[in-house]
């Protein structure tokens, strides 16, 4: 949104749907959650707040919805109105509840491709999905998911079946459990969660995540219609390489937890084969690609997939990452809070996933166990402690297992159908340079160092 107002600020209105009660407090997220962001900086700069107002249409709703939440009296506005559609609306969590998971990120989708077909003057839906979801291995083509078919061959996916189970095994968990209403959210709360990470896993996707943004690009492939749809899918996205503000970035990711846990001394060892490549990409090339897919497909009857992505044009391996790491916190020691400087030594690094189990037995685990029998020995005097303990290693033993296929990537995204774009928009020097998405431009060394890691620590301090 920054981007398109930056540089075409003549685009007449910017409608944001905002999951909120109603329109007064959607204007208040929009405000202080979004354009009060450091990275509105140069717009506000160059245009001041009035000019935002006036472009950007906070709509509150929410895309688990038909209509996806909207005022009946907003609706026939908005379909009169609004001619492209953009979706990026998710839950990015590995492990997030499956019904909620389903909701969003699955009949999300569908929502929003339904509303997009009551627009009459639609020009294209741009809907931002994951590249993890056509695989983690091998070279991976930009190819339509097809409805139903699975990564590993499974048969039998049917999402009107996932739906009916998740709703049987809440009604089953409700008459199962006699606690308090309390208890019983709980209980559904963990059974959803398993229950997300058991079905993805049973037809090859690696976490609920990926595995309802396949079954919502599933949908929007099977019911768009002559909807020009263009999917958009990014690996890892990581902070800003130019432009508007270098190193800005907003969520954490995947190498950004590790960043943070080795700034704070607290990081002793990890699993990943540092031979291995991360796929990472820069947020800004992701939003250069998207405004640029735009312009190019509007009106266009098709389904078109684009991987955001540098495996193939400009590959970086994890010990790149590393190196980086190391030396950036040699040159750029932290002072803890007693004005000492913090002594941050090298990551024991393990290769295998056995290794790495094989050591959190020895160095957690048994000791947990002999701690365990100690406490009740002692009639629970270290319960506390205990408990805290056993729920740090249950927690870092379950980020193992989330992250493992990302750390131990061997697949590669094709970017064929990126790379045609790429040819079409560096045909014009100026649009070369205000859109540039090509990976190949990157020095991933000096961006680690320069960029990415100082802005992890400027922009995620939390």
């Amino acid at each position: 949104m920054e981007k398109i107002l930056r540089v075409e600020p003549q685009v007449k209105k910017i409608y944001l749907l905002v999951r909120a009660q109603d329109s007064d407090l959607a204007k208040q997220r929009v405000q202080y959650e979004v354009i009060g962001k450091e990275l509105f900086k140069v717009l506000k700069e160059e245009h001041g707040n009035k000019f935002m107002e006036e472009k950007i249409s906070p709509i509150a709703g929410d895309v688990i919805y038909e209509n996806l939440g909207i005022e009946s009296s907003h609706v026939d506005n908005l379909i009169n109105e609004i001619d492209i559609i953009v979706n990026s609306a998710a839950t990015t969590n590995f492990h997030e509840r499956y019904d909620v998971s389903l909701d969003v990120n699955t009949l999300g989708a569908k929502h929003v491709l339904e509303f997009a077909k009551k627009c009459v003057n639609l020009k294209m839906l741009l809907h931002v999905s994951t590249a993890y979801v056509a695989g983690l291995q091998g070279l991976i083509l930009e190819k339509p998911l097809k409805m139903g078919v699975t990564l590993n061959g499974s048969s039998n996916l049917d999402i009107e079946s996932e739906l009916q189970l998740v709703e049987e095994t809440k009604r089953e968990l409700e008459l199962s459990v006699t606690d308090s209403l309390e208890s019983t959210e709980k209980l559904k709360r963990t059974a959803m969660k398993e229950l997300g990470i058991k079905r993805a896993r049973k037809y090859g996707w690696p976490n609920t995540y990926v595995f309802t943004k396949a079954l919502g690009e599933m949908l929007l492939g099977h019911m768009r219609g002559d909807v020009p749809l263009v999917i958009i899918r990014p690996t890892i996205i990581t902070s800003l390489y130019k432009e508007p503000l270098l190193g800005w970035m907003e969520g954490i990711r995947t190498i950004d937890t590790f960043i943070h846990r080795y700034a704070r001394g607290n990081l002793s060892c990890y699993l990943a084969d540092l031979k291995e490549i991360m796929d990472v990409i820069p947020g800004d090339m992701v939003v250069n690609a998207m405004i640029a897919a735009i312009v190019m497909h509007s009106g266009k009857d098709a389904e078109t997939i684009y991987h955001t992505s540098s495996s193939v044009r400009n590959p970086v391996r994890f010990g790149t990452f590393l190196q980086c790491l190391y030396r950036y916190f040699r040159e750029n020691p932290r002072i803890g809070k007693s004005g000492s400087t913090i002594r941050l030594n090298r990551v024991h690094i393990f290769d295998t996933v056995s290794a790495f189990k094989a050591y959190m037995t020895l160095r957690y685990k048994l000791p947990l166990k002999a701690f365990h029998i100690v406490n009740k020995i002692l009639c629970g005097q270290f319960s506390h402690r205990y408990n805290e303990q056993s729920r740090q290693y249950r927690y870092i033993m379950r980020l193992i297992d989330l992250y493992a296929p990302y750390t131990f990537f061997r697949g590669r995204f094709d970017d064929k159908n990126l790379q045609r774009l790429w040819l079409v928009i560096e045909k014009d020097p100026m649009d070369a340079q205000l859109f540039c998405f090509d990976p190949i431009i990157i020095d991933w060394s000096n961006y680690f160092y320069q960029t990415h890691i100082p802005g992890v620590l400027q922009f995620l301090p939390k």
